[in-house]
């Protein structure tokens, strides 16, 4: 038989007759596992828009018939190597055989084709653009009244946010103080009771209600809100942010001098564990409107730096 028969006929050959066909009638009652029955599905539908056999791909993913088999069926829990090797064989990523959003549809598929390969430039204007025709880019007229201090924890986002309402005669909100006050906890509480999901949750809600609530304000958030794409969103869209920048030995020393090493406590190698988190917000920091570099200068210098930017910003220098 041609390996590139036609999908529909190479399913009804495969589902009707020989061990396989036999071995997913086997199991048909069983309980399998969720995830694995997704995963096997994808490959099945996958393989059937290439018009694939199951043979063919299991001499090209140099995997034996009889083990891709189970992965269809949903009772093999293959590794991600040999995952990978049947991704190449089905010429997809990994990433869409094991359920990508971005590749639920072909919609989804040819918009990401689209996007592929573009600078971080072309695709904040797209993001834009998006957003002006599907009608959620901001559109607050109070955006510019509202700042947001946004950085790694030790930025100086409490200290200097606080500064800078007292001088824009503004109200100064410390999102995860409100967010403990949804809680009834605090934020450390959250986490250990109810998981870091539920702490999101809480943080949206925070952000959400102070957005309603203040049309003029100086937020400093927490360090992770960057994390939530949802949340970040919502912050960029109602705010106008300030990255508060420094050096990552400034953010240890700062956090440090308060008092709290919480955040490093567990770990042996508390310096790269900063920078590695440091660096991996680095590039959602950046999306910020404004950025003010606080490394190797005094609070004053600092405090009048977020000022000037600021107060520029909304048209009052």
């Amino acid at each position: 038989m041609n390996e590139h028969v036609d999908a529909g006929l190479a399913a009804a050959l495969e589902s009707g007759s020989g061990s396989n066909g036999a071995q997913g009638h086997a199991v048909a009652g069983e309980v399998k596992n969720p995830l694995l029955v997704a995963l096997g599905d994808r490959v099945r539908n996958l393989r059937a828009q290439r018009g694939l056999t199951r043979k063919a791909v299991a001499i090209s993913a140099d995997v034996s018939e009889r083990h891709l088999a189970n992965l269809e069926y949903g009772i093999g829990n293959a590794s991600i190597l040999v995952l990978q090797q049947v991704a190449g064989a089905l010429h997809c990523s990994l990433a869409e055989l094991v359920g990508d959003v971005t590749t639920s549809s072909p919609e989804w598929l040819l918009i990401r084709e689209l996007l592929e390969h573009r600078s971080e430039a072309d695709l904040r204007r797209v993001r834009v653009a998006l957003g002006e025709l599907l009608g959620t880019a901001s559109v607050d007229p109070a955006r510019h009244r509202r700042i947001a201090l946004v950085g790694l924890r030790g930025a100086g986002k409490s200290t200097l946010g606080q500064m800078l309402a007292e001088d824009l005669e503004l109200p100064f909100i410390e999102l995860s103080r409100e967010i403990e006050k949804l809680a009834g906890c605090s934020v450390r509480e959250i986490h250990d009771l109810y998981g870091t999901n539920a702490y999101r949750r809480y943080e949206r809600r925070a952000l959400e209600e102070a957005v309603q609530i203040y049309s003029e304000v100086v937020i400093a958030t927490p360090g992770g809100i960057v994390s939530d794409p949802a949340t970040f969103n919502e912050l960029l869209a109602h705010c106008t942010t300030v990255w508060l920048q420094a050096a990552p030995e400034e953010h240890m020393g700062r956090v440090a001098a308060q008092g709290d090493t919480r955040p490093m406590a567990a770990s042996k190698e508390a310096m790269e564990d900063l920078r590695r988190i440091l660096n991996g917000r680095a590039a959602f920091y950046s999306k910020a409107d404004l950025s003010v570099d606080t490394s190797g200068k005094t609070l004053s210098q600092s405090f009048q730096a977020l000022r000037s930017v600021a107060r520029q910003s909304m048209g009052l220098v």
